[in-house]
């Protein structure tokens, strides 16, 4: 038995939640979220909570899997979601210009990345080499950060890269020849 998926998922005050055939509708006073879940598992609205619960013996994994992804759409709508983007090295730059994101990251040309109208990115105000962004939806923004740490990855031998705020990068000496 699970023991994710046996937890109720508890509903803050203002969010609304409405359960219609496989498909539920978690909503907060600006935005909404859907999600369609399998037919093998079964989402019960009692007071202020949701339960799921599998139909079958086959449906564990969809059981859980279930459970948690409502339990993060409840979550998202109402709190936001942030994650953050660190860049390291001394002429790695960006900045934020209307709604593109501009990179100088060692290329002939600066890139342009066009920042989706949902997502709110912003400069940290301490720190000039951080962006954090966000938005309900922790899909949709790991998503994008990723795209925009894919341009140059971490790269252990001369410490220069993109990556996220939390990342630990190992880090390597240079490679040293034989000396004969």
């Amino acid at each position: 038995m699970s023991r994710i998926g046996k937890m109720p998922v508890v509903i803050p005050d203002k969010v609304n939640v409405s359960v219609s055939w496989n498909n539920i509708i978690v909503k907060w006073p600006l935005w909404e979220l859907s999600f369609a879940y399998s037919k093998e598992v079964e989402v019960i609205s009692e007071w202020n909570t949701l339960v799921v619960n599998p139909l079958n013996e086959t449906a564990n994994a969809l059981w859980w899997t279930t459970r948690a992804i409502l339990n993060n759409m409840v979550v998202w709508v109402s709190t936001w979601y942030t994650k953050s983007l660190e860049i390291i090295w001394v002429w790695y730059k960006f900045e934020i210009q209307w709604s593109i994101l501009v990179l100088s990251i060692w290329y002939s040309h600066k890139v342009n990345v066009d920042i989706p109208k949902w997502l709110t990115a912003s400069m940290d105000e301490k720190l000039k080499n951080v962006i954090h962004f966000k938005w309900i939806d922790k899909q949709l923004i790991w998503e994008f950060v990723a795209k925009i740490r894919s341009m140059k990855k971490p790269e252990p031998y001369k410490w220069k890269w993109i990556r996220y705020l939390w990342e630990q990068v190992k880090t390597k000496a240079w490679k040293t020849g034989s000396k004969k």
